[in-house]
């Protein structure tokens, strides 16, 4: 997910990837927990692309 790619959709369309991401996060957690977790990186994507989009959201704030 790039950030251009981003700053195109809606703010409604981020806070539904945002909502989608942290779920995913949350069931990566419980793999984590229940060692089932093999993807070390999928992780590590995640958060940064809930941050990406946190950013955006903030920077579509700022510019109204």
């Amino acid at each position: 997910m790039n950030a251009s790619e981003l700053r195109e959709k809606t703010e409604v369309e981020l806070k539904e990837s945002l909502n989608d991401l942290r779920e995913e996060a949350f069931n990566l957690r419980w793999q984590r927990v229940s060692a089932e977790f093999k993807d070390n990186h999928k992780f590590k994507e995640i958060r940064r692309n809930i941050a990406r989009i946190l950013t955006i959201i903030k920077e579509k704030s700022y510019n109204v």
